[in-house]
């Protein structure tokens, strides 16, 4: 039950799922699922591959969706001699709005640290689009009751000489890592209760952007507990992982309220 300043949002994190033909029958089985009052209660984000992005991005602009365009991923650098990577510029004139930022994946698997995360916050702001900075615990840590700690350490570092204007701008993801693609998911009080914590943080580091910035949730959201969670006077929306990938179930979540 998000505060009345921040609309809630629900993001779709694809994956390395869908080419791009899939990719548009997915937006397009979605759009025809919501309703305007859908899209008037919720921002409604999908974050496909790299591969897919343009598709996606002219089926939305052709037929008028109300259905924002996000990316997984992205360079702090404009450009340059990295084999394989896509910058922010390149992004941008794609008419991306959100970019995933810092996702556990890219830090569990392919070794991003929190420097490097701070400067694609930088970059994505930089060009005119929303980061979703994505913070979360390990099972190991949340045995050893290093939550707290372990998300404050990323939340300051992510927006460590940040302008309060732009951390107001930016949406955060709580994203317990043990409760990723396991079944598994955190309580709504458990999630409530960090999301405090992450809110506290940024009170500390930018006060007047504490009660702007959203703070989602993704940890195995589902159509089941999206409505209890989404019920949580901290928590703005959710980061879907799975559930996303098919458009009865999105759809699903994004309509809580009717479940």
């Amino acid at each position: 039950m998000t505060s009345n300043v921040r609309k809630p949002m629900i993001a779709g994190n694809w994956k390395m799922h869908h080419n791009h033909f899939e990719a548009i029958q997915l937006v397009q089985k979605l759009a025809y699922r919501l309703d305007h009052a859908d899209f008037d209660r919720n921002e409604v984000v999908v974050c496909p591959p790299f591969t897919d992005l343009r598709s996606v991005q002219t089926v939305i602009e052709s037929d008028r969706m109300r259905i924002e365009l996000g990316a997984q991923n992205c360079h702090w650098e404009p450009q340059g001699a990295f084999t394989g990577e896509v910058s922010a510029p390149m992004l941008a004139k794609l008419n991306v709005r959100y970019v995933i930022v810092g996702h556990s994946e890219r830090r569990e698997l392919f070794g991003e640290t929190d420097e490097m995360v701070a400067k694609k916050v930088k970059a994505v702001l930089g060009n005119g689009m929303t980061p979703i900075v994505c913070v979360g615990e390990t099972l190991a840590e949340r045995d050893e009751q290093m939550t707290e700690m372990k998300v404050q350490g990323q939340i300051r570092a992510a927006f460590a000489g940040s302008k309060v204007d732009d951390v107001a701008a930016c949406v955060i993801a709580y994203e317990p890592i043990w409760a990723i693609g396991t079944g598994r998911n955190a309580s709504a009080d458990d999630a409530n209760s960090t999301i405090g914590v992450i809110r506290r943080t940024v009170r500390e580091l930018a006060p007047a952007a504490a009660d702007q910035v959203r703070i989602l949730y993704g940890g195995s959201v589902k159509p089941g507990n999206a409505a209890e969670l989404m019920a949580m006077p901290e928590i703005d929306g959710a980061l879907v992982g799975g559930a996303s990938l098919d458009a009865d179930d999105f759809a699903r979540i994004v309509r809580y309220r009717a479940g």
